[in-house]
């Protein structure tokens, strides 16, 4: 089984994965009449294959228990798929590089600190939705269309914080 200690999520550790959302570390400009500041494009939607569209979605996720007991890791080989909290949920990321296997030495762990999202690039592995400690509430962009966009690939694991 592989066992993997979660690493605080940070832009660049996620670099090979996507992207990190989050406000605190972006630029931002001001919109309506000043009431307002955007933080723009934050990333990069990949909707991928016939009559792709991009779809807003609101998942409501209950909490995992510690250490977390993973079976498989899925990805989305057409599209992107983005989570952000809207009530500063920590949640768990578990992630692999693209590809048609996965390598348990690139499987990398991080831990969200509630007001980071993510945005997992088309084809990136990924665990199920993990959050922690509180039911959690998500916006979720990602791919809708024609075409089979989940595949899950078998893979025991079990996942820590650090200092747990």
């Amino acid at each position: 089984m592989l066992e993997l200690i979660a690493d605080s999520l940070t832009a660049e550790a996620f670099a090979p994965f996507g992207e990190v959302i989050d406000a605190r570390t972006s630029a931002s400009f001001p919109i309506n009449a000043g009431r307002t500041r955007r933080h723009h494009d934050l990333a990069t939607v990949q909707t991928l294959g016939k009559n792709a569209r991009p779809l807003i979605s609101l998942f409501v996720s209950q909490p995992v228990t510690l250490p977390l007991e993973l079976t498989f890791l899925e990805r989305h080989p057409l599209g992107s798929q983005a989570f952000m909290p809207l009530h500063e949920e920590r949640f768990m990321v578990v992630v692999a590089p693209p590809g048609e296997s996965i390598n348990p030495a690139d499987v990398r762990a991080f831990v969200t600190d509630g007001r980071q999202g993510v945005n997992y690039r088309a084809g990136t592995w990924h665990a199920i939705q993990s959050v922690l400690d509180r039911e959690g509430e998500f916006l979720v962009v990602d791919r809708g269309g024609e075409g089979d966009n989940c595949d899950e690939y078998p893979l025991a694991m079990r996942v820590r914080l650090a200092g747990e």
